[in-house]
């Protein structure tokens, strides 16, 4: 009987310790969080978007400079495009205000680092997931406690010209801590284009990249002045 209940107080112990380590892993990711301020995306860097990334796209990820090749989508022969990121796109750095983004006068820079992808066939629609992970970097001038780093996701059938088929900018906002690089990643689930046709479907291609252009804030109506 002694060896029993020792063996219960044993396993007791055990899963309480299990249960605690979850816990203090938890708070510490948790300060971590972000949101998606366009669209449906998950974005940011907190420990769930992080863990949704891992089990969206498992060890299917890639390093961000290496190249990318089309894949097979789940249910059929078609193929999910690679992922590139376009030219002059894969940094973003902002400067004191009226300065250059350059040596003394950067504040921050933001890098992509990884990506991932997958494609889903229905109804003659492609669903495609993309992921990204990147970082933000302080520079000298110093960064504020949060900064919103805007990307943008393109559907592109390349050719001798190309032709965008989806277009849409993303924009989270990221943590920032003054001692370190800070991640940041975004999982873009609303990439819907029709499927294309076989014949041209390798020609298809995402493209990711950083768009200043989507922070800056829309427009506003002008409204009509009634006589």
């Amino acid at each position: 009987m002694r060896e029993k209940r020792a063996t219960h107080r044993a396993g007791l112990k055990g899963t309480l310790c299990s249960l605690t380590v979850l816990a203090v892993a938890g708070t510490m990711l948790s300060g971590c969080g972000g949101s998606g301020l366009t669209g449906s995306p998950s974005s940011g860097s907190s420990p769930s978007l992080g863990d949704r990334f891992s089990q969206l796209f498992g060890s299917n990820s890639q390093a961000a400079e290496a190249p990318s090749v089309p894949q097979k989508t789940e249910n059929s022969e078609l193929t999910c495009p690679p992922v590139s990121i376009r030219a002059g796109a894969s940094t973003f750095a902002v400067g004191l205000p009226g300065k250059e983004a350059s040596g003394t006068d950067l504040r921050y820079q933001a890098t992509i680092v990884r990506t991932a992808r997958d494609c889903n066939l229905h109804d003659g629609m492609i669903t495609a997931r993309i992921g990204i992970q990147g970082r933000v970097i302080v520079g000298p001038a110093g960064a504020p406690p949060s900064v919103e780093v805007p990307i943008r996701i393109a559907v592109v059938q390349g050719g001798i010209t190309e032709k965008t088929v989806f277009t849409k900018a993303y924009r989270t906002t990221v943590p920032v801590s003054e001692d370190g690089i800070n991640s940041y990643n975004l999982v873009a689930e609303d990439v819907v284009y029709p499927a294309p046709a076989p014949s041209v479907g390798e020609s298809y291609i995402f493209y990711i990249g950083f768009d200043p252009q989507a922070l800056r804030p829309e427009p506003k109506a002008r409204s009509r002045h009634r006589r």
